[in-house]
């Protein structure tokens, strides 16, 4: 490892004082691990005609099953137009059920089917895999510190949201 001016991390080297260079070395690895982390996924999502936010909106109606539409928009932060041009093609073939709420008949609340959960699976066990094969090859200090890095890069809704499902899906 280097002295910490060629860009390389060296692992005494403070945090506090990073170059312009190994932060956009750091956002430029961001850029490229996010292409690695959504290659498998996007192959088998290409095959049924379905996106990226697609798979978003199969992910988190996975993890918390029931949640509602205005609760998915608030997530993914999209708009209701793009989300109801998602949902209905997700419902239409069969991989989400949208059942109307009993407490609340104005509210839509979302369901995987058999078929979704059997293309939530393959799409997250692919992303699962690449992640189980990097925290390995990174090492177990590396997990903790990684998650810390995410949540610090997280606005306050984005962070309140994230906490929230990760408190919910528990």
């Amino acid at each position: 490892m280097s002295d910490g001016r060629s860009g390389q991390f060296n692992s005494g080297e403070s945090l506090l004082f990073l170059t312009d260079e190994q932060l956009r070395q750091g956002i430029e690895a961001m850029f490229f691990a996010y292409r690695g982390f959504t290659a498998d996924p996007d192959r088998i999502l290409a095959k049924l005609a379905y996106g990226r936010a697609h798979h978003r909106a199969i992910h988190f109606i996975n993890r918390a099953p029931g949640t509602t539409v205005n609760n998915l928009l608030s997530i993914l932060g999209v708009t209701k137009q793009s989300l109801n041009r998602v949902l209905r093609a997700l419902i239409e073939d069969g991989l989400v059920e949208s059942r109307v709420g009993t407490a609340d008949k104005r509210e839509r609340h979302l369901f995987l089917t058999e078929a979704g959960q059997t293309l939530e699976a393959e799409l997250s066990n692919a992303q699962r895999a690449r992640m189980r094969a990097a925290y390995k090859e990174a090492g177990p200090e590396a997990v903790q510190g990684f998650r810390k890095v995410l949540e610090a890069m997280m606005d306050a809704d984005m962070r309140r949201a994230y906490t929230k499902l990760r408190e919910t899906s528990s």
